[in-house]
């Protein structure tokens, strides 16, 4: 736990690259952050520009992450840096602020444990399906039930500091 704690106040330490920048996004965003979301192979179903922070590099956007809101919990998802521009620290820092800016109780489903390490040392901790609520269930259904029949490798997580 301490572990944990440690890279958080790290964390909060966070710089962006010079010339980049953290930003809301905006309607003409929408077809960048598309192709960003397909490029990982992520849920292009559920993307509403408008739950979505953008951070934009050399004036292009380069990375993007969203808080869906749902009853009574918000999911932190779709994710994704560049490969150009991974390993800057772009995907901490995003992941950092959809953390602070969260204001439900906060869950995300990842696939592998490779992901499931990186949102631990934000306090993230894995979850069963029956701790999530029940409109994150009907979300996280078809996820579930590729889990149980083992092929994809999915781990709920929620947020606790």
């Amino acid at each position: 736990m301490r572990f944990i704690s440690t890279m958080i106040k790290h964390n909060n330490n966070l710089s962006l690259p010079n010339a980049c920048i953290l930003r809301k996004a905006t309607s003409a965003d929408i077809w960048l952050i598309r192709k960003l979301v397909l490029s990982a192979k992520l849920d292009p179903t559920q993307i509403r520009w408008q739950q979505f922070w953008v951070i934009e590099c050399e004036g292009k956007v380069v990375a993007c992450g969203q808080l869906r809101n749902f009853t009574d919990a918000q999911e932190l998802g779709s994710l994704v840096v560049a490969p150009a521009w991974q390993r800057r620290g772009l995907g901490s820092y995003l992941t950092h602020h959809l953390i602070n800016s969260a204001t439900q109780p906060l869950y995300l489903e990842c696939l592998g444990k490779r992901l499931a390490k990186f949102y631990s040392q934000f306090g993230f901790v894995p979850v069963s399906w029956g701790d999530l609520p029940r409109s994150l269930q009907r979300k996280f259904r078809i996820s579930e039930l590729g889990r149980k029949v083992g092929i994809v490798p999915v781990v709920f997580m929620q947020h606790r500091e």
